[in-house]
């Protein structure tokens, strides 16, 4: 081999290899790819969060106590709601309002039972079900209507088998009663609510466990305004579903509109600088 053969072999020993043709570009943009989809979806998780925490929240809960207004019923499709987390920050729930609350500890007949998991990956699945109205949220939170606020007197039943409220027959086109059961209500003693407190019942009025006999019945079947949690608003799933939940007053329908009008003029009062 001469010499000039034998230096060739060597700078070509010595020669580093061409790039590629994107000159490593490629690996670069797949994980600068992975890398912002990996910070898009935590974004998304904290904001989903955020919004579900303070502003509104999906909720399926598996009760029958709300038929027709909301399906939960054995063997069909549990609807799932839209609750509003803002407006009872500005006002309390009124007569009528569909509301979601944390059931108080009077209150120990439980709407549905959640089965719960002990790996904490199904737990952790679960959790971010519960965000999106896949999954039961806990078993302590309940749907009811309102029918009776702070400072109001209810009872049943008059005549006509309809609810009281400080002596005047209740409105209720919502209630349901499953067919070929009594089509009424049983009676039940006066009850006064206290200041701060709601009565509560269920649209499916023989299929719920409510302030009628929850705690035993009377005050103690009563809720903390601050144990709502927010007013449902929106049936969201199942599609066949879509619509808003009706927050008919029952009391105004009755002949209670002097009552809305004094309510809203001390609201606004509430509203004027002292």
């Amino acid at each position: 081999m001469s010499t000039d053969e034998a230096r060739d072999e060597h700078d070509d020993a010595e020669r580093p290899l061409p790039p590629s043709e994107d000159g490593g570009k490629g690996r670069k943009r797949a994980g600068s790819f992975f890398k912002e989809t990996a910070i898009l979806i935590g974004i998304a998780l904290v904001l989903t969060v955020l919004i579900q925490t303070f502003l509104a929240k999906v909720y399926v809960i598996p009760s029958g106590s709300m038929e027709q207004t909301l399906h939960g019923c054995a063997g069909c499709t549990d609807d799932r709601v839209l609750v509003d987390k803002v407006i009872y920050r500005f006002r309390d729930p009124s007569p009528g309002d569909v509301v979601v609350f944390r059931g108080p500890e009077a209150w120990t007949h439980n709407d549905f039972t959640a089965e719960h998991s002990d790996n904490p990956v199904v737990q952790a699945l679960q959790w971010l079900g519960s965000l999106i109205g896949l999954a039961q949220v806990d078993e302590r939170d309940f749907v009811k209507r309102v029918i009776a606020v702070g400072g109001q007197t209810v009872q049943c039943c008059d005549a006509r088998h309809r609810v009281l409220v400080d002596g005047k027959p209740l409105d209720e086109p919502y209630i349901y009663f499953v067919p070929g059961s009594k089509q009424q209500m049983d009676d039940f003693a006066p009850v006064k609510v206290p200041a701060g407190r709601l009565f509560v019942m269920g649209d499916s009025r023989q299929n719920s466990n409510d302030s009628r006999f929850q705690g035993g019945g009377g005050v103690n079947g009563t809720i903390a305004i601050t144990d709502v949690i927010g007013k449902a608003r929106v049936i969201v799933l199942p599609p066949g579903r879509w619509g808003v939940i009706s927050d008919h007053d029952p009391q105004v329908a009755a002949g209670g509109l002097a009552l809305l009008w004094w309510r809203r003029r001390d609201w606004a009062n509430s509203l004027l600088p002292v």
